[in-house]
């Protein structure tokens, strides 16, 4: 009888963990979709190429390096044994789980592979327009395959930080992954974008900043709708389980959590720009949504729903404030990835000591500055290697034209150019 119920559960959390990792994998055409949509018409091709090459290049080096550097379980080579019910029951047991906690090796890795590629699409956005696309796609075979991996070690699987100290240990928390997924994305994106330079045209000689709208506004709000569903199965999945009345509960209140962050970040963020700009920006009502998503995920799970609501809120705010300070900076960012994954993702790993006594603020303060500066210095790294080795901009004649036909050779709207 136990071990029915043991296999009962096993299948259970095994299948939701699988659910899951395909609702955050379906982010990926959220990417795409926004990405698309937030830049002009000649460059839309060049960015959908970036976004399914990244995500096969993300699963391809995950599993081959990028999944044992970071748990010690390499699977490329042994792959996954066979389940022995007898012993798996008496592992957990052992481990204090009580057999409802336990799920598939399989399904582990399926769900993390799909993070990682979350975290790779960021800096997608955030380069576009002016990269040249081989440069990118290498820089991402080191982001998923080691710059990951490593801070991942140090944060979800307790490694030591080179030795010196472990996070967990110091009072740091990431539930799914503020910090170690969204603002590592934008900590690498920012180094590309500081050796990149500004699109041509963005920046007057003045000082001012000169809008750049993107082609097709319906798809970037298609892509938003899709990632603040896939978001369910981000933040949702990480509970890991849910075979007993306790997970199952956390589930349903992560969801509920999650939902009301997204619709608290788009109206502050939405009431944000009609107060600063005078009118409804649809831009910024989109960032704001993700950008609430994002400040959630650092804990989603113990938050009331009125503070859940909240923390978006803030999230929303801070970001049309962040996208504006990094135009007057002149770092030039056509989806606003830095602003809602790296400024509302630090928000988010702030944000988790108020609703989690277990988590400390220096904690989440080390664990910041931690993953910030190992993710944004070896990425410099890359990235230098990269430009002085085969340069990483496309010439300023392939920008005007657009990189579409420089990269790709063809156009996404061919009916739209041609006479």
């Amino acid at each position: 009888m136990e071990n029915q119920i043991f296999e009962l559960q096993y299948a259970m959390d095994t299948f939701y963990f699988l659910v899951c990792g395909a609702l955050v994998m379906w982010m990926a055409a959220g990417f795409a979709m926004l990405e698309a949509g937030l830049v002009r018409s000649k460059n839309t091709t060049e960015i959908l190429t970036k976004n399914v090459a990244l995500f096969a290049i993300s699963c391809i080096m995950y599993l081959v390096v990028g999944y044992d550097i970071m748990y010690g379980g390499g699977i490329f080579l042994s792959g996954i044994e066979s389940v022995d019910v007898d012993q798996v029951l008496a592992d957990s047991k052992e481990a204090g789980f009580d057999g409802d906690s336990v799920y598939s090796g399989a399904s582990d890795f399926f769900f993390q592979v799909v993070f990682v590629a979350t975290a790779m699409s960021i800096v997608s956005g955030a380069v576009a327009e002016r990269m040249k696309l081989w440069a990118f796609l290498a820089f991402a075979v080191v982001m998923t395959g080691v710059i990951y991996p490593m801070e991942g070690a140090w944060t979800w699987n307790g490694d030591d930080v080179f030795g010196m100290y472990n996070l967990g240990d110091l009072g740091f928390s990431d539930f799914a992954g503020s910090g170690i997924v969204h603002m590592a994305g934008a900590a690498a994106a920012l180094a590309g974008v500081l050796l990149l330079g500004a699109r041509k045209g963005k920046y007057g000689a003045n000082g001012s900043v000169n809008a750049i709208p993107g082609a097709n506004l319906p798809l970037a709000t298609l892509g938003t709708f899709i990632l603040w569903m896939g978001w369910f199965g981000f933040n949702g999945g990480s509970v890991l389980k849910l075979g007993d009345v306790n997970s199952a509960h956390s589930v349903a209140m992560v969801f509920l959590n999650t939902n009301a962050a997204a619709a608290g970040g788009a109206i502050a963020a939405l009431l944000t720009a009609r107060i600063l700009f005078g009118k409804a920006d649809l831009t910024m009502l989109l960032n704001g949504a993700l950008a609430g998503l994002v400040a959630i995920t650092a804990e989603p799970s113990t938050p009331t729903a009125l503070q859940a609501t909240l923390f978006g809120a803030i999230g929303g705010t801070l970001v049309v404030f962040s996208i504006i300070t990094l135009d007057k900076l002149k770092i030039d960012d056509p989806v606003g990835a830095i602003s809602v994954h790296g400024t509302c993702g630090l928000l988010g790993l702030m944000l988790v000591p108020f609703t989690n006594s277990g988590v400390t603020f220096s904690g989440q303060l080390i664990g910041a500055l931690t993953i910030f500066v190992w993710v944004f210095a070896f990425s410099l790294i890359v990235w230098s290697v990269l430009k002085a080795v085969m340069g990483i901009r496309v010439s300023e004649e392939e920008e005007y034209e657009g990189v579409d036909i420089a990269e790709c050779g063809m156009e996404a709207y061919p009916e739209f150019t041609k006479g």
